[in-house]
């Protein structure tokens, strides 16, 4: 079961997320995390405003600049939005997003949440459990993985119109990964609607995995037989895993990952240990018994 293991204590405050002076640039969808006895707390912390929040982001669709997804992303129109379900489920269709998942039940989950850069913070999402919306379509025997798309809007996303990386941008999670009660799918954040360069209106959060893994602007979710296509993994896959799961014994090619830097507390303070499994090896780490975790990282 879920055990939310933090309260809103441990919460980086809102004004400090993605805060443009503290984040290290680099490829990569960023994600959010913190490790246990380390904490992001507001007395620490700098005081940002909420276009320093919603204006450092890595959403390649909308151009690569730290600032190009807060400029260009709210051209995006997230209402109506659809989603296209298809693979070996029994009730496939283009559906409305209201329609998906308007009756299933939203929460708010405090969690850890890891970038591959070596740097986390700690983020309240509002959404549910992925596994409501599968069940609800129906999942049939064959399938083994959960392969998802996120939005292509050529007149919106200058991103796309340039060969930066094979668009769409597609993620995959093993069936078992998908189904298990933390990997959520995330509809708001802080109590508020998810902005557009943050992934808006419907993304997924998986907190033991480096955040290129939570997919942003969903508009296709396929249940399928064989390992699907990933972007970061196909563009290089020496650095990008497909299983991807935080790991500090497995470092980057280019850097360690055995600690990560605290946003918000400081550009050369609050570095903490990696844990692995990004804290929630207890409730995950059977869903790779037996496997090579340096082979399949």
């Amino acid at each position: 079961m879920f055990k939310p293991d933090l309260t809103r204590s441990d919460v980086t405050p809102e004004r400090f997320w993605l805060n443009r002076r503290q984040l290290i640039a680099g490829l990569g969808a960023g994600s959010l995390a913190a490790g246990l006895g380390a904490r992001a707390r507001a007395e620490d912390l700098e005081p940002n405003e909420w276009d320093e929040i919603t204006g450092y982001n890595n959403f390649y669709e909308f151009g690569t600049g730290k600032g190009d997804p807060s400029k260009n992303a709210p051209a995006m129109e997230t209402s109506p939005w659809t989603v296209k379900v298809d693979g070996l489920v029994d009730r496939p269709g283009d559906y409305l997003l209201d329609d998906l998942i308007g009756d299933i039940p939203t929460e708010e989950r405090i969690y850890r949440f890891r970038c591959v850069e070596a740097w986390s913070m700690v983020i309240p999402w509002n959404g549910f459990a992925l596994s409501r919306l599968l069940e609800k379509v129906g999942v049939q025997d064959d399938a083994k993985f959960v392969a998802f798309e996120t939005a292509v809007l050529p007149e919106v996303m200058p991103g796309v119109r340039r060969p930066i990386l094979d668009w769409p941008y597609r993620e995959g999670l093993r069936l078992d990964e998908a189904m298990h009660p933390l990997t959520m799918m995330a509809t708001g954040i802080y109590g508020r609607p998810i902005p557009n360069q943050n992934g808006a209106p419907m993304r997924l959060v998986v907190p033991w995995k480096y955040g290129f893994k939570s997919i942003k602007s969903i508009v296709r979710i396929s249940l399928v037989e064989d390992q699907p296509f990933a972007t970061w993994q196909d563009t290089n896959a020496d650095e990008y895993g497909f299983y991807a799961n935080v790991n500090p014994e497995v470092d980057h090619p280019r850097w360690s990952q055995a600690s990560e830097r605290v946003i918000g507390a400081g550009l050369f303070g609050g570095r903490i240990p990696t844990l692995p499994f990004n804290g929630y090896a207890d409730q995950v780490a059977s869903l790779y018994d037996g496997m090579d975790l340096r082979a399949n990282f």
